[in-house]
C-alpha cells in the first residue's frame, strides 16, 4: 500500500510538473517586446500590457480555479488547460492587430496557463502529503525551467518566421504535453481533494491576509517587472547581448530557487525565509541601477532569479503550512492575487516609464522599494505569536 502511494504521488508530481513547464514560458516573453513594437507599430508600454494582462488573467484563473478542481478528474483537467492554451497561441500568432494577440496571448493563454499551474501546485502537493513543499517546489521549478529553455526556442523562432513561428510551435508542445500529462495523471489515480470552508475561519484573521497579501506583492512586484523586460534591460545595460541570455540567466536561477525555497519552507522558520528572499531581490535589483553597466548585471539578473523562484515556491508552501493543506487551495488562490496585481502594474510600468525616459533607472529604484515594503510586511506578520507558533 505505501509503495502505491509513493507510486501515486510521483506520477501525480511528474504530470503537474511536465504541464507546468511548458506554461512556464510566458515568462520568457521580454523576447517579443521589440518585434510586437515593430509589427503593430506601437509603444513599449502597450506590448508589455500583453504580458500584464497575461498575468492578471492566470492570477484570476487560479483564484477562481478551485470551484473546478475536484468536479473534474486530474486527467480532465490537466488536458483541457493545455488545450486551451494552445488555442490561445494560436489565436495570438495569427493576429493582425494586438488586440487579438491580447484576446489570444493575454485572455486564453494566461488563463489556460492560471488554471493548468495553480492545480499542478495543489494536486501534487496533496499526493505528496509530508514532503508539500518539496512538491510544490518542484512544480514551480519545473516552470522556471519552462523559461529556461523557452527564450533560445522562441529566438530561432523569432529569425525563421516571426512571432507567428514562435506561436505555433509553443501551440503544438501544448498539445502533445497535454496528452501525455492526463496519461500520466490518469494511471496515478489521484483525485482533487476539497476541503470544508467553514474550517478555515478559525486560521486566517483578515489581519493576516492583508499582511501576507503585501509581502508577496512587494516581492514579486520587483522581480516580475525585471523578468517582464529583461531581455530589454540587458540591452539597454550591456548592448550587443543576445536578446535570449538575460531571460535565460534569470530562468536557470529562478529554477534553483524554487527548488530550495519550496525545501527551506518545509525544513526553516517561514518568516526568516520570506524576509530574506524579499532583501536579496531588493538589493539585487538596486545592484542593476549601481553596478549594472560595470560588470554586475549577470551577478543581478542571478540574485533577482534565485530569490523570484524562491520566492514563488516558498509562498504556498508557507499557506499550505500556516493554515493547513485542506484549505490550501481557496487561501491561495487569495493570497495570489498580490502576484496578479503585481503582474499587471509591474511590467506595464516598467514600460510606460521606459517611453518617458528612455531607460529603466527609475523603473529599477521603484522595484527595490517595493522588495522593503515587502520585508516590512513579513516582519510585521510572523511578530504575532499566532503565526509564530505555525512557522
Amino acid at each position: 500500500m505505501l509503495h502505491r502511494k509513493i507510486h501515486s504521488g510521483t506520477l501525480a508530481l511528474i504530470s503537474a510538473s511536465i504541464v507546468s513547464a511548458v506554461l512556464g514560458s510566458i515568462h520568457a516573453f521580454s523576447m517579443f517586446l521589440e518585434q510586437l513594437e515593430i509589427q503593430f507599430s506601437t509603444t513599449r508600454s502597450a506590448v508589455s500590457l500583453t504580458y500584464s494582462l497575461a498575468l492578471l488573467a492566470l492570477t484570476f484563473a487560479v483564484l477562481c480555479g478551485p470551484r473546478l478542481f475536484g468536479r473534474w478528474s486530474a486527467a480532465t483537467l490537466v488536458l483541457f488547460a493545455c488545450v486551451m492554451a494552445a488555442s490561445g497561441a494560436l489565436i495570438a500568432g495569427m493576429a493582425g492587430s494586438l488586440g487579438t494577440v491580447w484576446l489570444g496571448y493575454s485572455l486564453i493563454f494566461g488563463l489556460a496557463n492560471g488554471l493548468g499551474y495553480g492545480f499542478g501546485l495543489q494536486i501534487a502537493a496533496q499526493a505528496n502529503p509530508g514532503r508539500e513543499g518539496l512538491a510544490m517546489g518542484i512544480v514551480t521549478a519545473s516552470y522556471a525551467f519552462g523559461s529556461v529553455f523557452s527564450p533560445v526556442l522562441f529566438g530561432r523562432a523569432l529569425e525563421s518566421g516571426g512571432f507567428t513561428m514562435a506561436m505555433m510551435g509553443l501551440a503544438v508542445v501544448l498539445i502533445c504535453t497535454g496528452a501525455i500529462s492526463a496519461v500520466l495523471m490518469r494511471k496515478s489515480g489521484v483525485r482533487f481533494q476539497v476541503g470544508k470552508p467553514k474550517a478555515a475561519a478559525t486560521y486566517v484573521p483578515i489581519q493576516s491576509q492583508l499582511l501576507l497579501w503585501l509581502g508577496y506583492f512587494g516581492a514579486v512586484l520587483a522581480g516580475l517587472m525585471v523578468i517582464g523586460h529583461a531581455a530589454e534591460i540587458a540591452a539597454s545595460l550591456h548592448s550587443g547581448m543576445p536578446l535570449w541570455v538575460a531571460p535565460a540567466i534569470i530562468a536557470a536561477c529562478n529554477l534553483l530557487g524554487s527548488l530550495v525555497g519550496g525545501r527551506l519552507a518545509d525544513k526553516s522558520s517561514l518568516g526568516i525565509l520570506l524576509a530574506t528572499l524579499a532583501i536579496m531581490t531588493s538589493v539585487a535589483v538596486a545592484g542593476l541601477v549601481v553596478f549594472g553597466k560595470v560588470g554586475g548585471l549577470m551577478v543581478a539578473f542571478s540574485v533577482i532569479g534565485f530569490a523570484y523562484g524562491g520566492t514563488i515556491a516558498a509562498y504556498p508552501a508557507a499557506v499550505a503550512k500556516l493554515f493547513g493543506m485542506m484549505e490550501s487551495a481557496r487561501i491561495y488562490g487569495r493570497i495570489f492575487t498580490a502576484w496578479g496585481c503585481a503582474g499587471l502594474l509591474g511590467p506595464w510600468f516598467a514600460g510606460f516609464l521606459f517611453d518617458r525616459n528612455a531607460d529603466y533607472q527609475l523603473a529599477l529604484f521603484i522595484a527595490s522599494v517595493a522588495g522593503l515594503v515587502s520585508v516590512l510586511a513579513i516582519i510585521v506578520l510572523f511578530k504575532s505569536n499566532h503565526h509564530s507558533r505555525r512557522s
